[in-house]
């Protein structure tokens, strides 16, 4: 690879921890690791071709371009969150992959596939991820910081949800979310 490729490759990596948290490849083989996939299952389960699977993870691609892809990221992350902690088993992780794998996103999935509380309320990390898609199906992170940059002048607290939503990561939405709720 020469230069100019792995700058390429650096600059869509560091636009992928802008816009998912931390580059699709470290995403992407959690995933895999977690939820006992190989690349083909997970490329089949998030409607994206193998190559471009490959294509993301190694840097080559910055953008998954379908939000609906988006959204099925966000709810395998969630179901790897929900087998690690024991609450979803191997056979129900491998049901709930197949109503992922059938959703088109937004939230025409059924509560099986939702992170929710021993209530039923949707978690704080699921309401943020759900914030966060939007967001980011509406905009690239770029744009959004620079919306946040001309509204701080006169709307300060707006900007930095925009901040935060659009363009942090999820872990910091969460800390910002329970810091303003109530």
């Amino acid at each position: 690879m020469d230069a100019a490729q792995q700058e390429a490759t650096a600059r869509a990596r560091e636009l992928q921890r802008n816009w998912y948290g931390e580059p699709l490849g470290a995403l992407f083989r959690k995933l895999i690791d977690d939820l006992g996939l190989n690349q083909a299952r997970l490329a089949g389960v998030l409607g994206l071709s193998a190559p471009m699977l490959s294509q993301l993870m190694s840097g080559q691609r910055a953008k998954i371009g379908n939000p609906a892809v988006v959204q099925r990221v966000q709810l395998l992350q969630d179901l790897a969150g929900q087998v690690a902690d024991g609450s979803v088993s191997a056979v129900e992780a491998t049901e709930r992959m197949d109503e992922i794998k059938k959703s088109q996103g937004g939230s025409v999935l059924s509560n099986t596939t939702q992170s929710t509380t021993s209530s039923g309320a949707p978690t704080v990390k699921r309401v943020v991820r759900e914030i966060q898609s939007l967001l980011r199906s509406v905009a690239a992170a770029g744009d959004i910081i620079e919306a946040a940059d001309t509204l701080a002048p006169t709307h300060p607290e707006l900007a930095e949800f925009l901040r935060v939503y659009g363009a942090g990561r999820t872990s910091d939405a969460v800390t910002h979310y329970q810091t303003h709720q109530n």
